[in-house]
């Protein structure tokens, strides 16, 4: 097909035409991953094991809603922590932009308190887990420039390098994305040095009411030591949920039809 592009336009590059197919690998992997039905619900256990193989465990409920105003657009993320005791009634929100920083709150029952989290604050650890708050509510494909560098039988391999580096801890990042469902199944990060140090795997998909879904992922991080494992459970799409359930006034009262 590129070398039928080539002879077609004649002043079409080779290295054109793959920009263009990269794109489109990248766009149908962020909605792979962040934008299946147009909302929806997951249980999710957290288990985090340190570099002394120590765990301690996070038991929370998701909510998504995506805006329909455009495709893969604005979403709406609700978190609600009910276990154990010490994070229980923690909620964090965010609301996803294409353009400008995402908005995130974060609600602390202890103080009675809801803070806002800074666009800074987006690459720092979520929960005191190995993953960002960034991973848990998707990185805009735009923020990257995107390169294929390997085709295999199963996998499209997409290296990522930020527009804005001097906003991001990383250099560049690896997606390996799987053909048949374009699922991201694992994502190395690299530093200047081009050491992997941040390595997310997706252990376990299942297909849930026809959309091909994450069920078991894991983040590792060499630079601290240990991983994180969140298993979800309970998925459901298409909900129809409200979207004034994704305001500040459900931080303190959550909705609890929803979180059983």
């Amino acid at each position: 097909m590129k070398k039928l592009l080539l002879v077609i336009a004649g002043l079409v590059s080779l290295q054109t035409a793959a920009a263009i197919e990269v794109d489109e690998v990248v766009a149908k992997a962020n909605h792979a991953a962040y934008y299946q039905g147009k909302d929806g619900k997951a249980r999710v256990q957290m288990t985090i094991v340190d570099a002394q193989g120590r765990e301690r465990s996070r038991n929370f409920t998701i909510l998504r809603l995506d805006v329909q105003d455009e495709v893969d657009g604005a979403q709406k993320m609700y978190v609600y922590f009910n276990r154990p005791a010490d994070v229980n009634k923690t909620a964090f929100m965010v609301w996803k932009k294409l353009e400008g920083d995402d908005d995130r709150w974060l609600y602390l029952p202890a103080l009675d308190l809801v803070k806002r989290i800074a666009s800074s604050d987006e690459r720092t650890s979520f929960v005191g887990s190995h993953f960002f708050y960034e991973d848990v509510s998707g990185r805009v494909p735009t923020e990257d420039r995107h390169v294929l560098v390997e085709e295999t039988d199963n996998y499209y391999v997409v290296e990522s390098t930020p527009l804005n580096a001097d906003q991001v801890e990383f250099a560049t990042y690896k997606n390996w994305i799987h053909k048949q469902t374009f699922l991201p199944v694992r994502t190395e990060f690299y530093n200047d040095n081009g050491q992997a140090y941040r390595t997310y795997e997706a252990l376990k998909v299942e297909d849930i009411g026809g959309y091909q879904t994450v069920t078991e992922s894991r983040m590792s991080d060499s630079r601290i030591g240990g991983h994180t494992t969140m298993g979800y459970s309970d998925v459901q799409y298409d909900m129809d949920l409200a979207e004034d359930l994704f305001t500040e006034r459900y931080l303190r009262n959550p909705p609890r039809r929803y979180l059983r």
